[in-house]
């Protein structure tokens, strides 16, 4: 029986986010946006006036201005996602984006005129001030920041620097085709970048080689193009990283978060050691779907039959709060005043938009958006969005709004712990076999797609740039060997090297932004470390200093404090453990 989907205006305010704690009308908003606009010519008042005497009240006007901006976009953008046929939030929305284009150019000017001060006044004055960390960051970047006239050819660099992007976003969003494929009755289907990955977890065998060999033909159709394009984006890497003076393209990715380079290589030569561990799961994969050969459109269709248990949000909320139970009484508080205090947005409605996340913004509570559907994965998504929402709120809540925020580089451990939780108490708790072989069966795939995947990704990236560095050609040929003798290495004999997996990289947008997915890999280890810590070792309290540290201090310092020393393989040694005591437990309910 289909599900009715309601329009917006019956569901239940129980049900909905509280988005009046942010503003209580549109007409609150707007006075709020109008008291914006009237502010921004104030800003660009300092503009070539910025000086010591003067910097502390530039940063307040700046970021009284910038808590309007941030509020007043996610205010509109929330709305938005309410109905996204509601043409009047998009307006909403429109002149949200306007509003942030003008605040970025009447700030613009602050952050080179601080560098062009004297490096000892700015130190002195930041000694005993909120901005101590921020203005000691800045600074730390001076090295690689040019002279007035070089930065402005650089800006202008900057623009065609976006082309390999912007080229290859074109080819893969509008105008790259897929053939129809058939599936294992022969009806034929349309295959599309959204289909794709639904055909990859069918039970249907044919389907899933047809779709596989279809859509991997279509990119190398387009092989010459999209190689000339990512070696074009790898170039301009390599001219960036030398005009700024750096080392090398690693160095200048990792720099601004201040990760060192060692952990990136660390994290690669470390994953290395126990790829033995990831092809056993592709023999249990191989055993458990009775297959001669396993192929790589084998990789994602379930081993294990989908549970069919229903849990209503009810059922979650408690489950879930019971599985975080370890992080102790203050985070469990604040956890459940979370999820009846009009942080979440529960159901989908007619237009919703699709999905869930996390969101908000500096001075009020975080909003979470659900699409709830009454299954574990939409357990596991509650978990996983109410970590973010966590973080967002101890950050928002101890931090000054200088350092209201957190890096990428740590954003998915708070949101991976509380998976990784709820999977633990999940596990300990559940004694039917098929359920348990499930939920041991999701948590393998995280694994694989996330620690041994994204790292095979990060080897891969590391390697086309330290090629090209050398001057080495940056071709189809080379850069499709580099990938075969990846998969090679990573996954062993137990799998047969179809000759299209060879062509995946030429399908992953993330590469053209570069060293970036590592973060994923690194991300999942910390938060799987962290989490056994925190049942094993009760230091659930240097994890919530963690999560009330913003970034008032560097990622690795941050990291350091919640108990995990990522200048050293051992957390993700550590959770490679996890993964092969999952495999321990899979191989023993066979």
């Amino acid at each position: 029986m289909s599900t009715v989907i309601k329009e917006r205006k019956d569901v239940k305010a129980e049900d909905k986010w509280r988005i009046e704690d942010l503003f209580s009308s549109v007409e609150s908003w707007e006075k709020e946006f109008k008291a914006c606009e009237e502010l921004l010519p104030l800003l660009k008042e300092y503009k070539g006036r910025l000086a010591i005497e003067n910097m502390f009240d530039i940063f307040g006007l700046d970021e009284k201005i910038s808590k309007m901006v941030d509020r007043l976009y996610v205010y509109a953008n929330l709305k938005s996602h309410e109905n996204t046929a509601d043409s009047f939030y998009q307006g909403l929305c429109g002149r949200a984006n306007s509003l942030i284009v003008k605040y970025s150019s009447a700030c613009a000017f602050i952050e080179p005129e601080l560098l062009s001060l004297n490096e000892e006044d700015i130190v002195k004055a930041a000694e005993d001030s909120v901005y101590k960390h921020f203005l000691l960051n800045l600074l730390r970047s001076k090295k690689h920041i040019l002279d007035t006239e070089k930065e402005e050819l650089l800006a202008v660099a900057y623009e065609l620097a976006s082309a390999p992007d912007d080229i290859f976003s074109m080819i893969n969003n509008a105008d790259i085709q897929f053939d129809d494929v058939k599936d294992g009755k022969g009806k034929t289907v349309p295959l599309t970048h959204g289909k794709y990955q639904s055909y990859l977890e069918s039970s249907d065998r044919t389907l899933r080689e047809n779709a596989f060999k279809s859509y991997y033909k279509s990119f190398y159709n387009l092989r010459n193009t999209i190689s000339t394009t990512y070696a074009a984006s790898v170039k301009k890497d390599i001219f960036l990283s030398r005009a700024r003076n750096y080392e090398s393209c690693l160095e200048a990715g990792l720099y601004g978060d201040n990760i060192p380079v060692d952990v990136y290589k660390s994290l690669i030569s470390t994953v290395n050691k126990y790829l033995t561990l990831l092809q056993r799961y592709i023999k249990i994969r191989k055993d458990r779907l009775k297959v001669d050969k396993l192929h790589f459109y084998d990789l994602y269709t379930p081993i294990v039959d989908e549970v069919d248990i229903k849990i209503d949000f009810e059922r979650a909320k408690e489950t879930v709060t019971k599985a975080l139970e370890p992080m102790g009484e203050e985070y469990i508080k604040t956890f459940k005043e979370g999820l009846e205090g009009g942080w979440i947005d529960k159901y989908e409605n007619k237009g919703k938009r699709s999905g869930a996340y996390s969101w908000g913004s500096y001075g009020t509570h975080p909003y979470v958006l659900l699409n709830y559907d009454n299954n574990y994965n939409s357990m596991f998504t509650l978990a996983h969005e109410m970590g973010h929402a966590m973080h967002s709120h101890y950050t928002w809540s101890n931090q000054p709004y200088v350092y209201g925020n957190y890096t990428i580089f740590v954003a998915e451990v708070a949101s991976t712990v509380n998976e990784a939780l709820l999977m633990e108490y999940l596990l300990k708790t559940t004694e039917d076999k098929k359920l348990k072989a499930y939920l041991i069966n999701y948590f393998m795939e995280q694994f694989r797609g996330t620690l041994f995947r994204q790292t095979m990704f990060a080897e891969f990236e590391l390697t086309a740039h330290e090629m090209a560095e050398r001057g080495e050609a940056i071709t189809f040929e080379t850069l499709t060997e580099v990938y075969r003798q990846l998969n090679i290495k990573y996954f062993g004999d137990g799998i047969e090297l179809d000759d299209e997996i060879c062509y995946e990289w030429m399908r992953i947008p993330h590469f053209y932004t570069p060293f970036y997915v590592y973060q994923y890999a690194t991300g999942y280890s910390y938060a799987i470390a962290l989490s056994r810590k925190i049942l094993n070792e009760n230091v659930a309290e240097n994890y919530i200093k963690f999560l009330k540290g913003g970034c008032s201090d560097f990622s690795i310092n941050l990291l350091k404090t919640a108990g995990v020393d990522i200048s050293t393989p051992k957390p993700v040694e550590n959770a490679v453990k996890v993964f092969e005591n999952l495999l321990n437990q899979m191989e023993s309910l066979e």
